[in-house]
């Protein structure tokens, strides 16, 4: 039975892409590009609130647009109920492996495999054997800017049992060796530590695809996104007026080629894991740009509570439970709507200098979705407001700033690249709603009553992987 991998390296720009395959640097991409129907992809919202991952990869997986989703949050999609591709072609009698594919609702049904994304603690892998896997590396993702976190010894033991029988390689073990000693004489390059979970997530992947053989699989990163938004402007610092120091540009002018050239790497991997029966299709649902808003204010920068459940305690605020979602943000859920408001009322209350320090979004009658915004660099010396009677705090003791600031934003273009064996370059923009469809019509499962088209026909030979 032919069968079909889908791809989802978040947010990869169609024009780095053209111009360092021209370059030579990312042999694997030229050489997906050369056997592929090559389209640029324009997201479900263009501009605005709803130009974010979490959404337009909702849109792409269910085909169907926000303004009938409504899926606005990243932990909202696992709680909604509309059809998705996974869910679709499992009821149409196909295995389906979905790793780590964002906001999208766990699947439960025979034949099926689901990782949840490393954001979403509401939902459990399936089947439960990849727990101990699926706990360490949300914990990495959620926490990696918080140097007050750490693993407990029992978490870590277990993910390394999982993984030296599910997969791990030789060169992912290598990788992380050379990283971490890296580390420990003294170079300052943990940021390239994102990509080694990507490796792990590969290990994962090909251990079940080989094991399991599911008809249609997906599989998503985010690493390079997360180094675009931080060093946009060591790469390209002529785009900003709020230039960084030369150091800086020195150390990290060429981040965000490196995570190209991981996902170059891993590429290759997919291609050597597909058989003659495999069709692969590459996709970033959107990409990013120059981010020149924060500029006259030195830049976007981000502040996270070091423990956010103690500094909730310390408002009086208890809720059922909190959880992280995106760099700054947290999601509380609460017993009652009465509590919620009540909480909310309190955050509202703590500012420094003057400003409110937290911003909220609606999650639902007793979820609250509330993180740090303010945006400028604080002095050292500044002072937390808890509101009330109380003396002001330390504002450093309580939040600490994310290393970097941001100075990539997102762009509605992105790249798919189907794989069949010709090369065909489409000129037109289409949307990413007409990927489920395509996926469907692959299958032979009809679209019907979905807004998007089919984009590809019969397949052609495929060109070999680069070495």
């Amino acid at each position: 039975m032919k069968k079909l991998i889908l791809i989802e390296f978040n947010e990869l720009c169609p024009a780095l892409l053209q111009r360092w395959m021209a370059e030579g640097k990312l042999p694997n991409f030229r050489t997906f590009h050369a056997g592929s129907d090559v389209f640029t992809t324009r997201a479900d919202e263009p501009e605005g609130p709803n130009l974010e991952p979490w959404i337009q990869w909702y849109s792409l997986h269910t085909g169907i647009p926000f303004s009938q989703h409504n899926v606005f949050h990243l932990t909202d999609g696992p709680r909604a109920t509309h059809p998705d591709i996974w869910s679709i072609l499992s009821a149409n009698g196909f295995s389906v492996w979905n790793c780590s594919s964002m906001n999208a609702r766990r699947i439960t049904a025979k034949g099926a495999r689901y990782l949840p994304d490393p954001w979403c603690d509401s939902e459990l892998p399936f089947p439960p054997d990849m727990q101990a896997y699926s706990k360490i590396v949300s914990q990495q993702v959620k926490e990696y800017s918080n140097r007050d976190h750490s693993t407990s010894v029992s978490d870590l033991s277990n993910f390394l049992r999982f993984m030296a029988t599910h997969g791990l390689s030789v060169s992912t073990v290598s990788a992380i060796v050379k990283q971490l000693a890296g580390e420990k004489l003294g170079a300052r390059d943990g940021w390239k530590r994102a990509v080694l979970l990507d490796m792990l997530q590969f290990d994962v992947f090909s251990h079940y695809f080989r094991k399991e053989k599911p008809t249609f699989s997906t599989f998503f990163v985010n690493s390079t996104a997360h180094l675009q938004h931080s060093y946009w402007r060591h790469m390209a610092p002529e785009a900003f007026s709020v230039r960084p120091a030369d150091g800086e540009i020195a150390a990290y002018r060429d981040a965000i080629l490196f995570g190209y050239q991981k996902m170059d790497a891993l590429l290759g991997r997919f291609m050597a894991l597909a058989g003659s029966d495999t069709t692969l299709i590459f996709a970033t649902a959107l990409s990013q740009q120059p981010y020149l808003k924060y500029e006259a204010i030195g830049g976007h920068h981000f502040y996270r509570p070091r423990e956010v459940t103690k500094l909730l305690d310390r408002l009086h605020i208890k809720p059922e439970r909190v959880e992280p979602v995106m760099t700054h943000q947290f999601v509380a859920r609460f017993r009652t709507e009465a509590e919620k408001t009540e909480a909310q009322r309190r955050l509202a209350a703590v500012t420094s200098n003057g400003q409110p320090v937290f911003g909220f979004d609606d999650a639902g009658a007793t979820s609250l979705y509330f993180g740090c915004q303010l945006r400028t660099q604080l002095a050292k010396d500044a002072a937390l407001d808890l509101g009330g009677n109380e003396p002001p705090v330390s504002f450093f003791e309580w939040l600490y700033q994310i290393e970097g600031m941001k100075s990539g934003r997102h762009h509605p273009d992105g790249c798919l690249w189907i794989r069949q064996g010709a090369h065909r370059v489409v000129e037109e923009k289409v949307s990413i709603l007409d990927v489920l469809p395509t996926v469907l019509s692959f299958f032979g499962v009809s679209a019907k009553g979905y807004p998007g088209r089919t984009l590809i026909g019969e397949p052609a030979p495929i060109p070999a992987a680069a070495e």
